[in-house]
């Protein structure tokens, strides 16, 4: 796994404060720059799925390390822009 470019350490907070703290993060972020999310609740990994599908980000990876902390890893990615986006204004 490459080097990120910024951490963050969701460590004892539980749902849905390491997803918003990650939302906040990556609005923050350059476009192609890598999150890594350090996390003890036990359903972040679901959520981090469902969020970086939602929102067009990229998953890169997943494990889990001590005391099983998953650390995700996401990818900042430029929302791709709707074919339509004339006929909507």
């Amino acid at each position: 796994m490459n080097a990120t470019d910024q951490t963050l350490n969701a460590q004892g907070l539980n749902c849905p404060l390491p997803i918003l703290r990650t939302r906040t993060a990556l609005d923050a972020m350059n476009t192609g720059q890598t999150l890594a999310v350090i996390a003890t609740d036990r359903g972040v990994v679901k959520d981090m799925r469902a969020f970086c599908q939602q929102t067009g980000h990229d998953l890169i990876a997943t494990h889990e390390e001590a005391m099983n902390t998953p650390s995700l890893f996401a990818k900042h990615n430029q929302l791709p822009r709707p074919e339509n986006i004339d006929e909507m204004q």
